[in-house]
C-alpha cells in the first residue's frame, strides 16, 4: 500500500512448480509452492480489499489454472494450490455478492498449458496435441483482458476446457480415468519431471555437489 497507493484492479498471478514425484518432494519445495501459489493470494487480497470495499469500486482477478479444475499426475502440490486458488476466489466472490457491493467485480482465469519455460516439456498424447497445443502467452493475456473488460466472472482458455470440466463433473471416476488416458493427460508431466531432474543433476554435477 505504501509503494503503490490505492489499487482498484488487483491481479493475483503468481506461480511456481517443483517438478518432483510425491515421494521426492523436499519439505522446503512443498512450502514454497504453497506460499507462492496460494498464500500470497490471501495476503494481497487482505491488503487491498478494505479500500476496494470502502469505495465500492474495483476488480479482483485470480489467475489460477486449468489444473485448478481438473488434475494430472506428477504435480500434486501444484494442483492442490490451484484448486485452493479457485476455491478462494469463488468463496470470496460469493461473499461480495450479498454485501451489495455492485461496484466490485471478480474474474477467475483458468488457462490450459501455456508455452513458457515453467512447464516446458509437458506433453499430452501426440495424436491429440495438434488439436490442443500449448497456448501462446499473448493469446492468454488477450483472453484474460477481454474477460476483465467485459466483467466475465470466469474465463477458461481454450473453450475446450469447459467441456473437459463438465465431463469430469458428470462422469464416474473410472470414466474420467479413461478420458485422461485417451488425452494422455495422466502422464503428460512425466517428461517434464524427467527433464527437470536431469537439469538438477547436471547443475549439481557442474557445481561439484
Amino acid at each position: 500500500m505504501e509503494e503503490v497507493g490505492e489499487v482498484s484492479v488487483l491481479v493475483n498471478n503468481a506461480g511456481v512448480v517443483s517438478g518432483h514425484h510425491p515421494l521426492e518432494w523436499p519439505n522446503k519445495l512443498i512450502e514454497r509452492t504453497m506460499m507462492v501459489n496460494c498464500n500470497v493470494h490471501f495476503w494481497t487480497t487482505i491488503a487491498f480489499l478494505p479500500t476496494i470495499l470502502e469505495i465500492n469500486h474495483g476488480h479482483i482477478v485470480t489467475v489460477a489454472s486449468s489444473l485448478g479444475l481438473f488434475i494430472t499426475a506428477g504435480v500434486e502440490d501444484h494442483c492442490a494450490t490451484k484448486f485452493g486458488d479457485v476455491g478462494f476466489h469463488k468463496s470470496l466472490s460469493h461473499e461480495l455478492k450479498p454485501a451489495e457491493k455492485d461496484g466490485i467485480k471478480t474474474t477467475l482465469v483458468c488457462p490450459y498449458l501455456v508455452d513458457t519455460d515453467m512447464f516446458r516439456g509437458c506433453r499430452i498424447r501426440k495424436e491429440i496435441e495438434p488439436c490442443l497445443p500449448p497456448l501462446k502467452p499473448d493469446y492468454c493475456v488477450k483472453q484474460a483482458m477481454n474477460a476483465i473488460l467485459t466483467e466475465q466472472p470466469m474465463i477458461c482458455t481454450p473453450h475446450l476446457v469447459y467441456i473437459v470440466t463438465f465431463m469430469k463433473n458428470i462422469l464416474s471416476f473410472e470414466a474420467v480415468v479413461c478420458m485422461y488416458w485417451f488425452l494422455g493427460a495422466h502422464k503428460c508431466m512425466y517428461h517434464f519431471i524427467a527433464r527437470r531432474k536431469q537439469a538438477t543433476n547436471n547443475n549439481e554435477a557442474k557445481n561439484g555437489i
